[in-house]
């Protein structure tokens, strides 16, 4: 089987569901961010050096497919789960018990781990914004605009503590 497959050639691509359309559409955008910020998390974690950081981002990375999936999907139920947004809210908050209070505005490129988690957090900045748009016109599941929305804050969370090298 070749890479190639020419059925994306005039400006169209299959949603995982079958359906095709413009490789331009916001929700085609919207997986994509998501996929640049799997990027971003996969360079941090070939470059932070906190051990348990690079774990949890691997943990991450494979939440991030069934978010893709979510996204290139029409009529169909969820792999996101709110369950998924718990446990993100409960990684989050054991990351906010061990953190320093926060008393200024961190400027990123202290480690390049951390400089790469604040990459992927922007991206999915990005990816959260473009699926609020897409909310207006097409159904979104709320449980993956909610896990976007924690995701960004958990990319935070974890290069300030690479950084901290807690």
């Amino acid at each position: 089987m070749k890479i190639y497959t020419k059925t994306g050639d005039k400006g169209l691509t299959s949603l995982y569901t079958g359906e095709r359309v413009e490789k331009n559409s916001l929700r085609v955008q919207v997986y994509g961010a998501i996929d640049e910020a799997d990027s971003a998390l996969g360079l941090a974690r070939a470059f932070v050096e906190v051990e348990a950081v690079k774990e949890k981002i691997f943990l991450l990375q494979k939440n991030l497919p069934k978010l893709m999936a979510d996204f290139a999907s029409l009529n169909r139920e969820p792999t996101i789960t709110f369950d998924d947004v718990k446990n993100l809210e409960s990684e989050m908050d054991a990351l906010e018990n061990l953190l320093p209070p926060l008393r200024e505005f961190i400027i990123p490129g202290n480690s390049k781990g951390g400089a790469f988690l604040d990459l992927a957090r922007t991206i999915t900045r990005r990816a959260e914004r473009l699926s609020c748009e897409l909310s207006k016109s097409e159904p979104v599941h709320e449980a993956d605009k909610i896990f976007l929305n924690r995701l960004s804050d958990y990319c935070f969370l974890l290069m300030r503590r690479e950084d901290l090298k807690l």
